[in-house]
């Protein structure tokens, strides 16, 4: 089955159908939202960077590396569309809703984590649906602010994990050295 074969695929219709009651309830469902975009959206990504320290041994600090510097890229690209289009909030007179800001960074976060844990994907992607989520519930985005949320901190990840020393943290990122040196490249 295509889902077994895809846990982020799993994770994502299992997070929408968990978290679309929530958009019909009224003070309860405000409750979790709120939750799920305030401190759950950050013990979600502390836990996604520090996990790796606590669990992958001799890769932990490489791990955490890796989930910064995509986590880090994937917001300052977020934060930079969102000045460049400033499309308006739903629920304000805001221009800085596309795309959504916690949307990239929970799937940022979801995406490394997957690649360092595969057994662990779906949680993680599950998570990081239930956090999109609340921001449409929460009348903060539209739809399309958080797919493009997500799609960004997807796309974003998975660059940083085909790259063998990261995107920006270069100079940090060499899990084959044991020696600590500065390296400036580039590639047009």
């Amino acid at each position: 089955m295509i889902l077994l074969r895809r846990p982020w695929l799993l994770a994502g219709l299992l997070g929408w159908a968990l978290a679309a009651p929530v958009a019909h309830a009224s003070d309860t469902g405000r409750q979790i939202g709120n939750f799920l975009s305030g401190p759950g959206t950050i013990a979600y990504g502390v836990i996604g960077i520090g996990l790796p320290l606590l669990t992958d041994g001799p890769q932990g600090k490489n791990h955490t590396l890796r989930a910064i510097d995509s986590l880090g890229v994937s917001l300052l690209l977020s934060e930079g569309l969102k000045d460049l289009i400033k499309e308006k909030r739903p629920d304000s007179n805001e221009h800085d809703s596309f795309p959504s800001g916690h949307a990239t960074g929970a799937f940022s976060i979801a995406t490394m984590e997957s690649a360092f844990h595969p057994r662990d994907a779906v949680y993680w992607y599950a998570g990081a649906t239930a956090i999109s989520v609340s921001r449409f519930t929460l009348h903060r985005h539209t739809v399309g602010d958080v797919l493009a949320g997500a799609a960004l901190g997807y796309g974003v990840s998975r660059w940083e994990l085909a790259q063998h020393h990261g995107l920006v943290l270069t100079p940090w990122i060499q899990p084959e050295r044991r020696t600590f040196g500065l390296r400036l490249s580039s590639r047009f």
